[in-house]
C-alpha cells in the first residue's frame, strides 16, 4: 500500500475522482489502481471562492509499489504503514485491577485489560447510560437534579453529553485505538477519516453502553451507583479499594487502581487530599457559552458554499492575547448544538454544550473561556480552584433567579454594559430555560473585562462573532480540572505505589481522545508493574 497525501478535490468529488487523482499522482494508469482507502479528509476553506476538500488515501496498485516509491519524487509518497495496537505483555495481576470511573479513560483503561485477559473491576458513581438519560432529560425539564446522576455522572463521562468531538492535539499512536474501537461499537466508520471526526451525544450513547458489554463479555465486572470512599494502603500501596453502594461499604481487595475519577469528582478530590495524596491547584479556565445562528457561521466560514450540504455545519476555533496578559479562546465548540444544564450539586448553574451526530440545530454554540491561574483562587491549598468554581456556579444560581434557570445576556449588551431586557435573532437553548443577567453579576470583574476586549479581538478573526443578537450564558466552570493528582514517570502516584492517577479529572487529558488514550497508558502501565 503507498500513503498518498493532500490530494486536492473538488466539493462534488466522486470515488471514481479520487481514483484518478490517485492515479495520476502515482503516474499511473487507472486500470493499475485496484483499490483507494480514503485515510483523511479536510476542508481548505482558506479561498471562499473555491473551497476544497484536501485528502490523504492508501491506494493498492497492480504494478510494483517499491518501484514506484523508488522513482518518485514527491515528498507527499511514502510506503503506508498500517496501526496494529498490541497490549504489552506482563505477569498477571494477584488481584483484579480496578478502575474508578466509567469516562473515556476509565473505559478505554477497562476495555484494554479486559482484552488482555486481567478481568478488571469498573466502578461508577453514577448510573449506566440509559438510566442516566433519563436522569438528565428529567432535569431539564425541570425536575430536581440527582447529584449522582447527571451530566458529569454516569456512564460515558461528561463526554456522553457532548459534541462526541474526538479531534485532538495530542500525538499519541494510541489514539488510532481508540477509534478503531469506538467504530467496532458503533460509531460511524467516517471518524477514522474525518479531520475532525465526531459521533454526536445520540450516537456516543450506544457505543459506550457497547463498549461495557465487551467488557463484561471478557470476564470484567461493572458496578454502577457505586463510589469510591477510601484506598486502603499498607506499607505505601494500595491494598484494597473501600466503595459504597446503595447505603452499605464494602471493600474490593486489589494492588492496581486506576483513578479515572472526572473533572468534577470534588468529593473524592477531598478524600484523596485528606488521605495524603500528593496533589497541586492547576490553571483551568471560566467563563460563558456563545450562542450563534449556525446559518451564520456557515455564511463566515463557507462563503457561497454555506449551503452545501456536504461540508456539514461550520465550526471555529479561536483564541486572543490580551493587553492584561490573559488569554481567551473558544473550546468544545458545538456546530448545531445546544447549550445543556450541567451541574452536579445543587443550587448551581453550570453550562457546557452538546449537539448531536447530524449537527441540525439552529444554533452554534462554544465555551467562550478566560485562563485562570492558582493565584487567582483566593487560597493556597491544592483544593482552592475547585471553591473558585463553585462560587461562581453558586452566583450564577443566583443571577438565574434561584430557580435553574441559568444568566443570559445578549453580546451588545453585555459590550455596552446594560442588562438586557428582551432577544434578538437569536433563541437561547439552555434548559430549563434563562434569566436575563449579565455575566458581570457572576464572573470576577477581570474574568469579564477580558471577555469584552477578546470578543471584539475574535471577531478581526471570524466576522460576526461580536453580532449584538448572539447569547452568552453562563457559567462555564468545568472546562478541565482544577486539580492535578502527581504521579511519576511510572504513572503512579507519588504518594501511593499501585494507584494510577488517570485522565482528565487527574489533569493529564482534556476531552474524550486524549483521556481515553491516557487510559490506555495507565492500563499498560499498571499491567508491566
Amino acid at each position: 500500500m503507498i500513503r498518498i497525501n493532500e490530494i486536492k478535490l473538488p466539493l462534488d468529488y466522486t470515488d471514481d475522482d479520487l481514483k484518478t487523482a490517485a492515479a495520476k499522482s502515482l503516474g499511473l494508469e487507472n486500470s493499475k489502481i485496484k483499490s483507494i482507502t480514503l485515510v483523511k479528509r479536510s476542508i481548505d476553506a482558506r479561498h471562499k471562492d473555491n473551497i476544497l476538500f484536501t485528502a490523504s488515501v492508501d491506494a493498492e496498485t497492480a504494478a510494483d509499489e517499491n518501484n514506484i516509491l523508488r522513482r518518485s519524487k514527491s515528498n507527499k509518497i511514502a510506503k503506508a504503514e498500517r496501526y496494529v495496537y498490541h497490549f504489552p505483555k506482563g505477569g498477571r495481576f494477584t488481584q483484579p485491577p480496578v478502575v474508578v470511573g466509567a469516562g473515556p479513560a476509565g473505559l478505554f483503561a477497562a476495555l484494554v485489560l479486559a482484552q488482555a485477559g486481567h478481568c478488571p473491576i469498573l466502578i461508577e458513581r453514577g448510573k449506566s447510560v440509559d438510566e442516566r438519560t433519563n436522569d438528565v432529560s428529567e432535569y431539564w425539564n425541570g425536575g430536581a437534579l440527582k447529584c449522582e446522576s447527571n451530566v458529569q455522572f454516569g456512564e460515558g463521562g461528561a463526554g456522553a453529553f457532548s459534541d462526541g468531538k474526538l479531534n485532538t492535539g495530542t500525538k499519541d499512536p494510541r489514539c488510532r485505538k481508540v477509534l478503531e474501537e469506538f467504530v467496532l461499537h458503533g460509531a460511524p466508520e467516517e471518524i477514522l477519516w474525518k479531520a475532525k471526526p465526531h459521533i454526536g451525544t445520540d450516537r456516543l450513547k450506544p457505543t459506550v453502553k457497547s463498549i461495557r458489554e465487551d467488557i463484561l463479555s471478557l470476564g470484567g465486572q461493572v458496578f454502577f451507583s457505586t463510589k469510591l470512599t477510601h484506598i486502603k494502603v499498607q506499607d505505601g500501596r494500595a491494598v484494597g479499594a473501600v466503595v459504597e453502594s446503595e447505603g452499605s461499604v464494602r471493600e474490593i481487595p486489589t494492588n492496581d487502581i486506576i483513578l479515572a475519577i472526572g473533572h468534577s469528582a470534588r468529593d473524592t478530590f477531598n478524600m484523596l487530599f485528606d488521605s495524603g495524596f500528593a496533589m497541586e491547584a492547576k490553571p483551568f479556565s471560566v467563563g460563558v457559552r456563545i450562542e450563534h445562528l449556525q446559518e451564520q457561521i456557515n455564511r463566515t466560514q463557507f462563503g457561497k458554499f454555506y449551503r452545501y450540504l456536504r461540508l456539514g455545519a461550520a465550526d471555529y476555533k479561536l483564541s486572543a492575547h490580551l493587553k492584561n496578559g490573559r488569554g481567551v479562546y473558544t473550546f468544545c465548540m458545538c456546530p448545531g448544538g445546544y447549550v445543556v444544564a450541567a451541574a452536579s450539586e445543587e443550587q448551581t448553574v453550570v453550562t457546557n454544550g452538546m449537539s448531536e451526530f447530524r449537527r441540525d440545530g439552529m444554533n452554534a454554540n462554544s465555551a467562550l473561556l478566560v485562563g485562570v491561574s492558582p493565584s487567582d483562587f483566593g487560597g493556597t491549598t491544592p483544593l482552592a480552584g475547585v471553591e473558585f468554581q463553585r462560587n461562581i456556579e453558586r452566583a450564577a444560581f443566583i443571577s438565574g433567579g434561584k430557580s435553574g434557570k441559568a444568566p443570559c445576556a445578549r453580546v451588545g449588551d453585555f459590550l455596552n454594559g446594560v442588562k438586557t431586557t428582551s432577544l434578538g435573532s437569536v433563541t437561547p437553548t439552555y434548559k430549563p430555560g434563562v434569566e436575563f443577567a449579565l455575566p458581570d453579576e457572576y464572573l470576577p470583574e477581570y474574568v469579564c473585562e477580558s471577555l469584552r476586549e477578546g470578543i471584539v479581538q475574535l471577531d478581526r478573526r471570524l466576522h460576526g462573532f461580536n453580532t449584538p443578537d448572539a447569547l452568552l450564558t453562563g457559567a462555564e466552570t468545568r472546562s478541565s480540572s482544577p486539580v492535578r493528582i502527581l504521579r511519576s514517570d511510572t504513572l503512579q502516584s507519588l504518594t501511593v505505589e499501585g494507584v494510577y492517577p488517570c485522565g482528565e479529572g487527574a489533569g493529564y487529558a482534556g476531552g474524550i481522545m486524549s483521556a481515553a488514550a491516557d487510559g490506555i497508558r495507565c492500563a499498560e502501565a499498571a499491567s508491566r508493574r
